[in-house]
């Protein structure tokens, strides 16, 4: 016996549909799908200074930019962000509560003024809650 369950958009069956759904489905679905690479850790990249879409400040600034939750599957401390074009080491301030965190500043395309995404250990490491946009000031180097 199957229960049906009501909410949201759908209807769907629960329990006999859905473990056939998710057994055989889902086995296709991960073979076909090739895991996303890794972005590198903060100490893997070279000790030069990402390259800057913008001219850093004298102490490093290259700007303020709004950041949201990057991809969670995605491990460790890092940045994709528009105020880069190369990767390289840096690190983000939130200015809110003054915590700062060191992080791999990955390029992102768009605009320099385009939002960033922020690592999941990152925007814990930072104290902000996950579903938040915060404004963060990023500075290259470490």
């Amino acid at each position: 016996m199957s229960e049906t369950v009501r909410g949201g958009l759908d209807s769907f069956s629960t329990v006999a549909t859905l473990g056939v759904l998710n057994t055989d489905r889902a086995r296709g679905a991960a073979a076909a799908k090739a895991p996303a690479p890794l972005p590198p850790a903060a100490d893997a990249l070279p000790e030069e200074p990402p390259v800057p879409a913008v001219k850093p400040a004298a102490d490093g600034r290259l700007g303020a930019t709004v950041a949201g939750l990057g991809d969670p599957a995605r491990t460790g401390l890092w940045l994709e962000t528009p105020l880069v074009t190369a990767a390289g080491k840096g690190r983000v301030v939130w200015p809110t509560t003054g915590r700062w965190v060191a992080v791999a500043l990955l390029p992102a395309g768009g605009e320099v003024t385009a939002g960033s995404r922020l690592s999941l250990e990152a925007m814990r490491a930072l104290g902000v809650p996950l579903t938040d946009l915060i404004e963060v000031e990023v500075y290259a180097g470490g």
